[in-house]
């Protein structure tokens, strides 16, 4: 299975970072294949063309397994990841891509961003998702809730990225 994490974090090496390839093992039963750090493409994102940013998207849409990690701000998903994703073609820019829409935030009150806000998109470019996780930046590093759904989706992730 090839397995991609794309993080939307503004900071490099961040806590969004972490829990995403914490899960992407979880998952996928070894380490990600590739972590993506949109900040690396920065200002590349802002306009429609740059080579390093087109590689970066044919890259992601040929993984098997792709964990899209934000940080919450504004009840959303960060800018940087809006702006990657408006980079895919309609909606087919991520087919037969399994999609894991992931965020992390400071308390409770977001933990449906992922589902109202990433998992709608992600599903509009084509990819197949399962339903989104949210973490608390403060405890997620415990391991306790990415295993607890890793266990329930690992099946389904497995099953459909078998073939692909």
């Amino acid at each position: 299975m090839n397995v991609t994490v794309v993080v939307g974090n503004p900071k490099h090496g961040s806590h969004t970072r972490r829990a995403a390839e914490m899960l992407a093992e979880q998952l996928s039963g070894s380490t990600a294949d590739e972590t993506i750090e949109l900040s690396e493409l920065g200002a590349k994102l802002l306009g429609w063309g740059d080579s390093d940013v087109a590689e970066t998207v044919d890259r992601t849409a040929s993984s098997q397994l792709v964990i899209f990690a934000s940080p919450t701000f504004k009840a959303t998903y960060s800018g940087l990841m809006k702006l990657f994703l408006e980079q895919f073609a309609g909606a087919t820019g991520l087919a037969h891509v399994v999609a894991v829409p992931l965020m992390l935030g400071g308390g409770p009150t977001h933990a449906l961003a992922p589902e109202l806000t990433l998992r709608p998109v992600l599903a509009e470019l084509g990819a197949t998702c399962t339903t989104g996780l949210y973490l608390l930046d403060s405890s997620f590093d415990d391991g306790v809730a990415i295993g607890e759904y890793a266990d329930r989706w690992r099946p389904v992730v497995q099953a459909l990225t078998r073939g692909n």
